[in-house]
């Protein structure tokens, strides 16, 4: 199961877990990841420059193996045209279930990147990889020039040869399959909904860095079929959600393999950007006026505290269940029993070619 990445990376297995910003990839389980054979991969796109160097810190303390650090690239302004007082009426009520006082619009959001990315750099991981859009070529010479190796996220051909062209080392193909935000860019939403299946064999052939298929991938045979695909690795989030070691409370984690496949929505109720997620009640009241959504990054600070609030208390109805349409294959288990039951999985599957 080697390749020319995961040589580089020196990783046991062609697996990465994937980045799931918002505390879900929380130091314990980077450092497990990496520690059993796989990449690690740290979500820091809401993390402060000093949170990122912290956990970096923390994460080499558990592991001297490869781990990645993740951000969002930024991304262009959008006019909002939808009707505010109607949304914060919605929001009102959920508010009020959760004993949260009136909820406010929010005011313009700073953009964290060029300070995000200077910790990145000083804490210079064995990646950094990005979504969302494409980072400055200078940039990507810096970590070349530090050692750091960097992969962009393609929801498209387009957008892999863009990011190859821009100079990154990798690039992740992200299928329509694919939990939490979409990594699109250059197209509409709607435009670049490609499935993992037709996407990551069309990248393999339009560009010559290492491709890394994301979306859809729970188990062995998953990963077995990337790598026919021409993948070099496979980029797993949802299976690793449901781990002892993943951040996100105990009822989400519980929500994941009873749900099924076709629980599995994109929407842009939670932050104002496509992303996927088992449906709930907030997902549903607020994708009945979609024109009423906040553009991101607004929404998503406009939501966080009713999110938060749900966390603690263990609120599905209000939480944004991110997940892949493989979710209901998820398994409660530590982050190296899951490495370990990949391994025997992916070579079982091969072995029956």
């Amino acid at each position: 199961m080697t390749s020319r990445l995961c040589e580089r990376l020196e990783l046991d297995q062609p697996v990465i877990q994937a980045p799931m910003a918002g505390g879900a990839t929380t130091v314990a389980l980077v450092a497990e990841s990496s520690r059993a054979g796989v990449l690690g991969s740290l979500g820091a796109a809401y993390l402060s420059a000093a949170q990122i160097e912290q956990a970096a810190g923390a994460i080499r303390e558990r592991t001297d193996r490869p781990y990645a650090i993740n951000l969002f690239a930024s991304v262009p302004d959008q006019p909002y045209l939808g009707d505010g007082a109607r949304l914060l009426a919605l929001m009102a009520r959920y508010h009020e279930q959760l004993g949260l006082d009136a909820p406010a619009m929010p005011g313009p959001q700073a953009d964290p990147l060029a300070t995000q990315i200077e910790a990145v750099l000083r804490a210079r991981p064995a990646v950094f990889s990005f979504t969302f859009g494409r980072i400055a070529p200078e940039v990507l010479a810096r970590c070349r020039e530090l050692g750091i190796l960097t992969v962009g996220t393609a929801t498209t051909v387009r957008e892999a040869v863009a990011l190859e062209q821009d100079g990154v080392d990798a690039v992740v193909a992200q299928g329509y399959e694919a939990g939490g935000h979409r990594g699109t860019f250059l197209d509409d939403f709607d435009q670049s909904l490609i499935g993992t299946l037709a996407l990551v064999p069309q990248v393999v052939d339009a560009v010559s860095v290492p491709v890394i298929a994301s979306g859809g991938i729970m188990d062995g045979r998953g990963i077995a079929a990337a790598l026919a695909l021409g993948a070099q690795a496979a980029q797993m989030g949802t299976a690793f959600l449901s781990t002892e070691e993943s951040g996100i409370c105990d009822a989400y984690k519980a929500v994941l393999p009873a749900s099924r496949s076709e629980q599995s929505r994109i929407t842009r109720a939670f932050s104002g950007r496509p992303a996927r997620g088992i449906a709930n009640a907030f997902m549903r009241d607020m994708d009945a006026n979609p024109s009423d959504i906040l553009p991101y990054p607004l929404q998503n600070a406009l939501t966080r505290p009713m999110r938060n609030a749900g966390g603690r208390a263990g609120d599905i109805n209000v939480l944004s269940l991110w997940a892949g349409q493989g979710a209901p294959m998820a398994r409660r288990e530590s982050a190296a029993e899951l490495v370990r039951r990949l391994a025997v999985e992916t070579a079982t599957a091969q072995a029956r070619r």
